[in-house]
């Protein structure tokens, strides 16, 4: 074909033959239209089935695309991975099909053309198809662009769970403005053109280079490094290290690096990996360095900074071997759960696997503990460095905020876009900020808002009163990001308004005051924003954070981050939800924020009810139910807590209403057994192991019968192919003769504990002759599969947790 070509009509008879040859076939449209997923599915479907990289990123905007358009789309094969661009409002317009070839060839196509029938079949279109060859360094950077808003964190995964939500949303919407369901109804036939509100800030920052004045790991990085050589003895072959902002994750992982031939370091910005590069040269200057990213591709460097857009298209990330390094790092780990991380981290095999972070999303989103199988290695609270003096005290005040949140239609995740900024974008409301930020504030700001909108109101109100101030985002034409960041340095700004652009990879060291004007919906954010407050500067004393509380959802949520932990450090005897603060710090609530405080700690979801809100979150995620370790690991809520409220996670989800009625009936049937395997204690993992041992024959063997003697070979091996698990469960006294193997003295032990005891402690559900491990109650052969399926579910959590806990 030529090198440009333009298509103004039948866009599927350019399009079906390109993807009948693509290895790799990515889709970007605004709307997702059920017509247009019809014409493509039968041909998606085959190129799935050759193997085909698949991927199409569909958007909200206004609405306007199909729940069974999605609902289409993922049913075409498993291969096609679909997600959804949350636009909250602003424009969302993206049309573009990337394929591409297993030679060098591909065929990028960009225009006019959603994906619906119109625009392939009937409508006036006008696309411009691009020859990958002619064009080599567009094409590349339309895939990584195309892969930064695949995974970008305002996108979510498309399943029947993901599309009901949306499919709410869609209805609520639709009800809301009855005209637009006319605009839908013809633009399945016409392509309407849509007005554009503008476009989302982009987080495209710029990472301070921090100069190094010495080579030797600081403490806390000291402190880090000891810990993970203890965790590579256990023989762990992964972890993560959690540490505040402004301790030097980056130089950590430069010092931990030395001790492997070939690495490589993975972040989702281009300024990290260069600054990551920097820093790496620093601690081992006579390493080779190099950059794999849209515009590089170093493959035989000893340490390669790798972009995970990169990274995350197949034939980038085959370009190495499987065990080609290791060690990997990941940066700012709490990214990982991402299907673009979970792409690359399936590929290789490393010796060992890091994650650094500073916000884990133990307590907010999705957890990546899983991920390093639930192994920290090294965890400091940003309190606990202020109290060594690594970084800057804080002064937090809390002031109220009178809008009426109550008033304003929550959405499942977020509040309405357009209700939330009727109440902000009120000069009542931004008077009292201003007062506040007035009686409060240092030399320079920080302000977090929740939209360009009201980024830009509040900053041309705060102008209005005399304050030097800039909404810094996208579509900022005065001054650029660049220029932006010195002019607050050095004091020539008193302020910046900003939605997200500081969440993550950039420190400003002298901003002194925070200044947060959002609800607040996440404890991760909320807990990186304060982080870009905390870092030390000549002439900083402390840092003031001022944040505007109202009634709105998960207020209460942020003062937990002032709190190490639950077992350090007393409560406020005056109120329960007041954390202790470090010397040097303290904590003011107006008045009427601890009287909406106590009121919503009256208010508080019940227990059950908060595991259940956890529980349909995760599942929402995952597009499934989860499994009992799935909900451990990722789980908002603490996994004991179910058993506590629930006698066990089965016990749950009959209270859930999510059996079906077989299952409800099965769960009756076995209730005391899952909840003994639930409850039984365990001063040690024998049990399980003997259980486990039992649940390896198979779902129609697994409740036959054992001896001491056919379990003692995989008793012995469980426990010994980990170091971690020899030393907390096989190292006393009786136990550290048996590391090598010895089977009749292993199954002397097995016949003692556990199998005695369990059978001393079970009320009669186990029994143990002195020769034969038994289960003492009926299994109908068609429930043995499924109560299998249950107890593996149980007994594998159990294993986990035990030693998670002795690890901790």
């Amino acid at each position: 074909m030529p090198n440009i070509t333009l298509i103004t009509e039948n866009l599927a008879d350019q399009l079906i033959p390109a993807i009948g040859r693509a290895s790799a076939i990515y889709i970007m449209t605004s709307f997702v239209m059920n017509s247009g997923v019809r014409i493509l599915a039968p041909y998606l479907r085959e190129a799935a089935e050759r193997g085909a990289e698949i991927k199409v990123l569909g958007g909200d905007y206004l609405f306007v695309t199909q729940p069974e358009g999605l609902r289409s789309l993922i049913a075409i094969h498993p291969r096609v991975e679909s997600r959804m661009w949350r636009s909250r409002g602003t424009s969302f317009h993206p049309k573009a099909y990337l394929l591409d070839y297993d030679n060098s060839e591909g065929l990028l196509i960009v225009g006019s053309s959603n994906l619906s029938h119109s625009a392939f079949r009937m409508g006036m279109e006008w696309n411009l198809a691009m020859n990958a060859v002619a064009e080599p360094f567009t094409f590349q950077e339309a895939f990584d662009k195309f892969m930064r808003n695949f995974y970008h964190e305002s996108t979510f995964p498309l399943n029947e769970h993901t599309i009901e939500i949306y499919e709410r949303e869609y209805n609520s919407h639709h009800q809301k403005f009855p005209e637009l369901v006319r605009t839908i109804a013809e633009m399945e036939e016409s392509e309407l053109q849509l007005p554009e509100t503008g476009t989302e800030a982009r987080d495209n920052t710029v990472t301070e280079v921090r100069e190094v004045n010495r080579l030797e790991p600081r403490p806390a990085q000291q402190a880090a490094l000891e810990a993970l050589q203890k965790t590579m003895e256990e023989q762990y072959d992964k972890a993560m290290v959690v540490m505040a902002t402004g301790l030097g994750k980056t130089y950590l992982a430069g010092f931990f690096a030395q001790r492997f031939r070939r690495v490589l370091f993975i972040a989702h910005r281009e300024e990290i990996l260069y600054q990551a590069q920097k820093s790496f040269q620093h601690v081992m200057p006579e390493r080779s360095t190099g950059i794999f990213n849209g515009q590089e591709k170093t493959t035989d460097a000893d340490c390669i900074f790798a972009s995970i857009y990169t990274l995350g298209i197949r034939k980038h990330r085959e370009t190495f071997d499987t065990r080609a390094f290791d060690l990997i790092v990941v940066d700012e780990f709490h990214h990982a759960a991402a299907r673009s991380y979970q792409s690359v981290i399936e590929y290789f095999e490393p010796a060992f696997l890091l994650g650094i972070t500073a916000t884990p999303d133990r307590m907010d989103g999705q957890d990546v503990y899983a991920i390093c199988d639930g192994n920290v290695a090294y965890q400091l609270h940003f309190i606990e460095a202020i109290e060594r003096g690594w970084l800057s005290p804080f002064r937090y005040y809390g002031v109220h905020d009178e809008t009426d949140y109550s008033q304003i239609t929550w959405l499942g995740s977020r509040y309405d876009e357009e209700e939330l900024l009727q109440a902000q974008m009120k000069d009542s409301a931004a008077a009292n900020i201003y007062r506040a930020w007035q009686e409060h504030k240092q030399t320079r700001t920080l302000v977090f808002c929740s939209s360009i909108r009201q980024a830009d109101f509040l900053c041309n109100y705060f102008r209005g009163q005399g304050a030097t101030a800039l909404s810094l985002h996208s579509r900022t034409t005065e001054m650029t990001r660049e220029q932006a960041i010195p002019a607050l340095d050095e004091g020539r700004l008193e302020m910046i308004f900003t939605v997200d652009l500081f969440n993550e990879g950039v420190d400003i060291p002298s901003v002194d005051t925070l200044l947060f004007v959002r609800p607040t919906e996440s404890l991760t954010v909320f807990t990186q924003q304060v982080g870009r407050g905390l870092r030390l500067h000549k002439g900083k004393e402390y840092c003031s954070v001022i944040d505007l509380i109202g009634n709105y959802r998960n207020a209460d949520i942020k003062l937990s981050l002032f709190r190490v932990d639950e077992g350090k450090g007393a409560k406020s005897k005056a109120e329960p939800f007041l954390p202790e603060v470090p010397a040097g710090c303290f904590l003011q609530l107006d008045t009427e924020v601890i009287d909406l405080l106590k009121e919503l700690l009256r208010k508080r979801q019940p227990r059950k009810e908060k595991l259940r809100w956890a529980y349909f979150q995760l599942k929402a995620e995952l597009g499934r139910r989860p499994t009992y370790l799935e909900l451990h690991l990722q789980g908002r809520e603490n996994s004991r807590e179910y058993a506590q409220e629930f006698k066990s996670y089965a016990g749950f989800l009959s209270w859930a209403d999510e059996l079906t009625e077989r299952e409800q009936a099965l769960f009756e049937r076995y209730e005391d057994w899952l909840r003994e395997v639930e409850s039984t204690v365990m001063a040690k993992s024998y049990k399980m192991i003997v259980l486990l041992y039992m649940l390896s024959r198979g779902k129609d063997q697994w409740t036959k019968p054992v001896t001491p003697v056919e379990t003692a070979a995989f008793f012995h091996s469980y426990l010994t192919e980990k170091e971690y698990r020899k030393k907390i469960d096989f190292s006393d006294s009786e136990t550290l003769k048996l590391w090598d193997y010895n089977e009749e003295k292993t199954a002397k032990l097995i016949a003692k504990m556990p199998m005695t005891k369990w059978a001393g402690s079970s009320k009669g559900l186990v029994r143990f002759d002195g020769n034969e491990f038994s289960l003492q109650f009926e299994v109908n052969p068609d429930d043995a599969s499924m109560l299998h399926a249950w107890t593996e579910e149980i007994c594998l959590y159990r294993l986990h947790q035990h030693f998670e806990r002795r690890i901790r």
